[in-house]
């Protein structure tokens, strides 16, 4: 698992800024106006080959929606401030604490400081994280000598830097690499892990409760009610499976202040531990832009997938409404033209028998592998239908290929110049092996090398 990292601080110190230069785009919105950013933010960094999380927290907001603006010592705003603070302790690797080095030390800073060094002892079943004190908006010699002040915040050595420039977050994150947990020897686990994943109230508690064919998850009409990933064991035929139940990804936005910001965390952490997805979509609000949303992380992680089409005892049908539900998500998720989807209700029962052993199916075509032989008859018919593509007088030349893993399946094809090929091609060749095996519900990668062209 990749450790993660969040970061805390209150209003306009620039930790989206901070954000967006760890996980190298704007994912972020950067504003000058305090409370910009309205919810968490995932983004995915790496560090001289170390991968990790990164959490950007909004800042606890004293005006309170603009109403009169709230007394740092008051008690809604220390609450506010205590639970984004806990929240990060229990959930995060490593916390970075982002301070103004043009404003000084604060009250708010103090608030947040007061609250960390109170929870540098176990928390809970677990060590609190370690926490590095970043001063951030030192551009100016001046500031950065003005840093030292941040020590009466009894939290160690501030750490100096500009987020908006890049000036010294090189050697923070040297530091910060060093203090990720050592990872644990994972217990020896063949099971098949099959994470339930979803918009909150879509069905996944209820979903589980029926595949497992007992009560072993609250279920509730309340969304967010499960807050963790749950793992449940059972057996399907002679293969051992790993039901990963998780708390329900909203849209951006949408998130409450508080521990389901950090419950999304979690279900991506169990996408990322999961081989199968099952997508669960409510028929009744059909599929939206966060179910898009979620398929494209699902996607991002390589993992395989089934979309389950959940609650459709409550859809009014006729002859053509499942044709037309179906047309309609596959115009949205375009990007996962091979993932099988499946109509049920865990309501009722409806048709839940058949979501395992269609999860095993797109498991096993996940593992499968191809011959080098039957790869290279495939590029060859490819090529007989399709001439390669050709650019400024150039074409695409393919030599041979071979599938160089599976889990997900992996195709390295040797070309005179991986440049010459575009977007469409590769799209083309993926559907041709698929055509050949159809890897259901399961990405595939093709990798293109370049091969220096043999002389005659």
């Amino acid at each position: 698992m990749k450790p993660v990292i969040a970061l805390v601080g209150r209003p306009n110190v620039g930790k989206s800024t901070l954000f967006n230069r760890l996980v190298g785009e704007r994912m972020a919105i950067v504003d000058d106006t305090p409370g910009t950013t309205r919810d968490r933010l995932l983004g995915q960094a790496d560090w001289n080959g170390h991968a990790f999380h990164v959490i950007d927290t909004g800042g606890i907001d004293p005006t309170h929606g603009g109403r009169t603006p709230l007394s740092t010592g008051s008690a809604e705003f220390i609450k506010e401030i205590r639970q984004q603070a806990l929240v990060a302790v229990q959930n995060a690797d490593v916390i970075l604490f982002i301070t103004d080095g043009g404003a000084g030390v604060t009250d708010p800073d103090r608030e947040v400081a007061e609250i960390l060094r109170r929870n540098q002892k176990k928390v809970g079943d677990h060590f609190a994280p370690p926490i590095f004190l970043v001063v951030n908006k030192c551009e100016s010699l001046e500031r950065r000598d003005g840093a030292a002040q941040f020590y009466e915040l009894g939290l160690g050595e501030p750490h100096a830097i500009s987020a908006i420039h890049g000036t010294d977050t090189g050697d923070l994150l040297d530091e910060l690499i060093k203090s990720f947990p050592a990872q644990e020897a994972q217990v020896e686990d063949d099971s098949v892990k099959i994470a339930i994943v979803g918009k909150p109230n879509a069905g996944k508690s209820s979903l589980l409760n029926k595949l497992v064919g007992e009560e072993r998850v609250i279920v509730s009409p309340i969304a967010g009610t499960t807050r963790d990933a749950i793992d449940t064991k059972l057996t399907v035929g002679e293969m051992e499976i790993t039901l990963i139940d998780t708390a329900g990804i909203r849209r951006r936005g949408k998130i409450e202040h508080g521990v389901e910001q950090y419950s999304v965390i979690r279900a991506f952490k169990a996408i990322e531990r999961a081989d199968v997805v099952l997508l669960v979509i409510d028929a009744q609000e059909g599929i939206s832009t966060q179910d898009a949303h979620i398929a494209g992380f699902i996607l991002d992680a390589w993992k395989s997938v089934v979309v389950l089409v959940n609650k459709w005892d409550a859809v009014e049908k006729d002859n053509y409404t499942m044709n037309t539900f179906t047309d309609t998500i596959r115009k949205e998720l375009n990007f996962m033209a091979y993932v099988p989807l499946l109509f049920i209700s865990a309501k009722n029962g409806q048709r839940v028998e058949q979501v395992m052993p269609l999860a095993l199916q797109v498991q096993e075509e996940r593992l499968a592998r191809l011959a080098t032989s039957q790869v290279n008859q495939i590029l060859q018919k490819a090529q007989d239908e399709h001439a390669a593509p050709s650019h400024a007088g150039r074409a695409l030349k393919m030599y041979y290929g071979t599938q160089v893993r599976s889990d997900p399946p992996t195709f390295l094809i040797y070309v005179n110049d991986p440049k010459l090929a575009h977007f469409s091609y590769r799209r083309f060749l993926e559907n041709r092996i698929r055509e050949e095996y159809g890897f259901v519900g399961t990405p595939i990668r093709i990798v293109l090398k370049g091969r220096k062209e043999r002389e005659n």
